[in-house]
């Protein structure tokens, strides 16, 4: 299996990945529950992301699909890692760091998960904080100021100040 692939879809949900298969084959969803006998309600939970895939039902649909076997589990996988890690660093961090508000004007601060968000966050505070905020926040997630950089957003709107 190529290695770009797996990283490319890794912490997707496989049920995506069967739902986007069908849709590209003129394949139906019962089609599929029925040639492979699984109840139509099981396999379009699957493939809505509300439940998760066996290792049953990933034998069954990565042999149906001529999918290596094992993919789609292995997609199973990658996905639970990375829901557990958005739900570990959720309840890893509390307390609101002492930033100005104004700075998540878009949302609502009282609401923002910062164990989830702390990528973005740390990016607009790159972009819109001053270097008392960063300090703050580099110390609210446990990093040196110096670390803050390589979260910086790659696509974030540059402009020049004109001298």
């Amino acid at each position: 299996m190529n290695s770009k692939l797996i990283d490319a879809l890794k912490g997707i949900h496989p049920g995506k990945i069967i739902g986007m298969e069908l849709k590209k084959r003129s394949i139906s969803q019962r089609e599929l529950a029925e040639r492979i006998g699984m109840h139509y309600q099981t396999l379009n939970a699957v493939i809505k992301g509300k439940r998760n895939l066996t290792v049953e039902m990933s034998v069954k649909i990565d042999s149906f699909l001529g999918y290596e076997d094992g993919f789609l589990n292995m997609l199973q996988g990658y996905y639970d890692v990375q829901q557990y890690h958005i739900r570990h660093a959720s309840e890893t961090i509390s307390g609101i760091p002492d930033i100005r508000r104004i700075l998540f004007w878009d949302m609502n601060f009282d609401c923002i998960d910062w164990g989830k968000n702390k990528k973005f966050i740390i990016s607009r505070i790159l972009e819109r904080g001053n270097e008392e905020e960063k300090k703050e926040i580099a110390k609210y997630y446990g990093l040196q100021v110096s670390d803050l950089e390589r979260f910086r957003s790659k696509n974030r709107y540059k402009y020049h100040k004109k001298s």
